[in-house]
């Protein structure tokens, strides 16, 4: 019998790694990308790539905490006994009985030692990928900052946000542009669980690529209105066009080709009949509400086909200061004063040159723009934000439970 030269190890390759590495397909799609850790050890040195030293007590300690919640998120929004919609299965009561991390490795990649079936293997393998999801949910640094975040972004907004004696909403600025409104809303804070399920169906399943933890919308009376407010916002610096992030752009309110055609024609007319600015303005809302787009191919699968808006990610440059450091400074001016106490010296060489004063960094949000009857078609029937939260569970659920799904040949809507 020829003998396999042991050479060839070397040139064994796991399809699915390059899948994640070189053609952008989500780690959370793949089954076996785990296979090559045969032993605690191989997982000891895959967990301290990832960030994690297992013999640190602490961190194990938060690992397993981890896998803990995944156990409980897994049974709250993905199993019938947590959600009617959710998939008719049961946890394993295998994973119930795993009090170190290092099994629940080696029983998705199916070198554990106990004997496990299939099913067990793959329960394992769906309960990492939320564990995962869940530690990118709250290792996102900038998170800590976030009601300062949200005070200077809204503070933008509602430095032109105006009412006046009958209580009509208006955005007005110094030099007397207005444009009425119908009303001015800001996106309340995302839920831990709506980041994770968010996370758990989008190709980037990291939390610093959510662009919508902070978001306004504004509703227009009239769709020419909705551009009216582009420009403003464009023209009073409270969005930078340069810090537009043109890959989550979408516009299925208006078809800008056609509205620019038909808007260059009335120029000429408004010039050559002297059209007053009311009968300018009424004859370009009966263009514009004839410039429907059709469906982008780029927009969100989860959003219906009858939803109109136009949606943009801005980044503003946030500014935090440290309070740390001004608290820190008063405390160093007593010391400043009783330099012979202990404490003070001690404090006097203190090297605070490690601690930031002042943090400043991009942070994105997502501005919405629609007029008033799109806007309540949108929260109506299919378009509803209910559906879309429904649709966006249901993908995220049939996505991580693939495998299992497709190993017990389950039927799901």
């Amino acid at each position: 019998m020829t003998q396999r030269p042991s050479y060839l190890t070397d040139y064994v390759f796991n399809w699915e790694t390059f899948d994640v590495v070189c053609s952008g397909k989500s780690s959370l799609d793949a089954t076996n990308y785990l296979t090559e850790l045969h032993d605690k050890n191989q997982v000891t040195n895959f967990l301290y790539g990832y960030g994690f030293d297992i013999n640190d007590p602490v961190e194990t300690a938060e690992l397993f905490g981890i896998f803990q919640e995944a156990i409980q998120f897994i049974k709250r929004y993905f199993l019938k006994e947590g959600n009617p919609e959710g998939i008719d299965l049961r946890v394993p009561n295998y994973l119930f009985t795993i009090t170190n991390i290092s099994d629940l490795f080696l029983a998705a990649t199916g070198h554990s030692l106990a004997k496990l079936k299939k099913d067990d293997q793959l329960w394992a393998g769906v309960v990492l990928k939320v564990m995962h999801t869940l530690l990118h949910t709250d290792k996102d640094l900038r998170y800590r900052y976030y009601s300062t975040i949200q005070q200077q972004i809204f503070d933008r907004f509602y430095k032109f946000i105006h009412r006046d004696e009958q209580s009509g909403l208006f955005l007005k600025n110094e030099t007397g542009t207005s444009i009425s409104l119908h009303d001015f809303q800001t996106k309340a804070k995302k839920t831990r669980d709506s980041i994770v399920i968010k996370l758990l169906h989008k190709q980037e399943n990291v939390a610093e690529e959510l662009f919508d933890r902070i978001g306004v919308r504004i509703i227009t009376k009239t769709k020419l209105d909705a551009l009216r407010v582009i420009k403003f916002l464009h023209r009073n610096h409270v969005i930078m066009i340069n810090n537009i992030k043109p890959s989550r752009s979408q516009n299925s309110l208006v078809d800008l080709t056609t509205f620019k055609k038909h808007l260059y024609t009335l120029y000429k007319e408004a010039i050559r009949n002297q059209l007053s600015e009311v009968e300018f303005y009424d004859k370009l809302n009966k263009v514009i509400d004839e410039a429907v787009p059709g469906r982008n191919s780029q927009e969100n699968r989860h959003t219906s086909e009858e939803y109109r808006a136009i949606h943009f990610t801005g980044r503003q440059l946030i500014k935090y200061r440290n309070p740390f450091m001004s608290s820190f400074n008063e405390v160093r001016k007593m010391a400043l004063k009783d330099k012979q106490n202990p404490v003070s010296e001690a404090l006097l060489n203190l090297d605070t040159s490690a601690v930031s004063r002042d943090i400043r960094f991009f942070y994105p949000f997502e501005v919405q723009i629609t007029d008033v009857e799109s806007h309540l078609k949108n929260s109506q029937g299919e378009a509803s934000h209910a559906e879309y939260k429904k649709s966006q569970l249901k993908s995220a659920m049939k996505r991580i439970f693939r495998p299992i799904i497709e190993f017990h040949n389950l039927k799901i809507d």
